[in-house]
């Protein structure tokens, strides 16, 4: 099979395409016939040599969390799906064994870590980590949710936003911020988005952002978001000056979520703001496999429309890792092998 793979950690130019085996599933795996698999900055941070997960000894290294595909083979054992089965992976990889796996969530496992190899035209995978994807749901749209919207997804229920709550997404044209926006809308509560481009501020309109700041001076987003009113919750994915932003306009008892350092992976917070404002700081990793069922069925009801920015051919992976590096994408890049 055909893999893209990361052959240094220089960026989108140490991208090359090779040969390797085809996988061979062993007792409780499957081999899945990628139809897509789109990218995050998780991938282009270690593209970038910018992870502690996958260090230089590992190289040539096939990346891609979020695949989905047509089952092609079975390993023993594995009864929960079948050649043929059109499915979506959750790209969550757990210990199964510690008091978080035993009683949840499991995206706080001890051992927490995430699958790699979706960048292929095959995908060796744990066979009890596919969902089930309906006729209904494209592929390409399928795997638009797994990394962006199950991370925005969670936030949200970290945050316990409901109908009418006012919900404030820093940099929201990324996919986890446009993620939020669709989200908060099918909700039914009311967001706050930001972005530096015009033709961002009419798309993220276009997908249900109730305000529009096109701005990316921290005091110009302070300003503007001060006299739309005090947000509820934050979904913060950029880390950086956006904690403290985020901390100085939520109303008094809101609650601002994190899962990101896309602007920086360091934050200085006025300490007084946080406990004179009974605020809550929340950490927030991915989400969790019922989480991802549950985009899968807002999809296939048609109350959310997964955002896909661009689609690319294996051999074009490097040029999608170059785009997002630049910065230009609205949504997701999705690769098909």
């Amino acid at each position: 099979m055909r893999v893209a793979a990361f052959t240094g950690t220089d960026g989108p130019d140490d991208v090359a395409v090779q040969e390797q085996p085809d996988p061979t599933p062993a007792a409780g795996e499957a081999v899945i016939e990628v139809a897509a698999c789109s990218i995050n900055h998780h991938d282009l941070w270690i593209l970038e040599g910018d992870s502690g997960m996958v260090g230089t000894d590992e190289l040539p290294f096939v990346s891609g969390l979020d695949v989905a595909g047509e089952v092609a083979a079975t390993g023993p054992d594995v009864d929960s799906v079948a050649s043929g089965d059109r499915v979506l992976l959750c790209p969550n990889e757990t210990c199964g064994t510690c008091r978080y796996c035993r009683e949840g969530p499991e995206n706080r496992c001890e051992q927490y870590s995430l699958y790699h190899g979706g960048l292929a035209e095959q995908a060796l995978v744990d066979a009890d980590r596919l969902v089930a994807l309906p006729e209904s749901v494209d592929f390409t749209d399928a795997a638009a949710l797994p990394t962006a919207y199950m991370t925005a997804y969670h936030m949200l229920r970290r945050t316990d936003v409901g109908a009418n709550d006012l919900v404030f997404i820093p940099g929201a044209t990324g996919g986890v911020g446009v993620a939020g926006v669709q989200l908060v809308d099918a909700l039914g509560a009311r967001s706050i988005g930001t972005t530096t481009s015009a033709t961002k501020a009419d798309r993220l309109a276009d997908i249900g952002a109730d305000h529009v700041v096109e701005s990316g001076a921290i005091d110009e987003i302070r300003a503007a978001v001060d006299e739309i009113g005090e947000p509820d919750a934050v979904l913060n994915h950029l880390g950086g000056d956006y904690t403290q932003l985020g901390l100085a306009l939520l109303r008094q008892g809101g609650r601002m979520a994190i899962c990101g350092r896309t602007a920086g992976d360091r934050s200085t917070i006025e300490i007084p703001q946080l406990y004179l404002g009974h605020n809550q700081l929340i950490g927030s990793t991915m989400g969790t496999q019922p989480d991802l069922e549950t985009l899968v069925d807002l999809t296939a009801a048609g109350a959310i429309d997964p955002v896909v920015n661009d689609e690319y051919a294996l051999d074009e992976t490097g040029q999608a890792f170059a785009d997002m590096q630049r910065r230009d994408a609205f949504g997701k890049l999705v690769v098909q092998p």
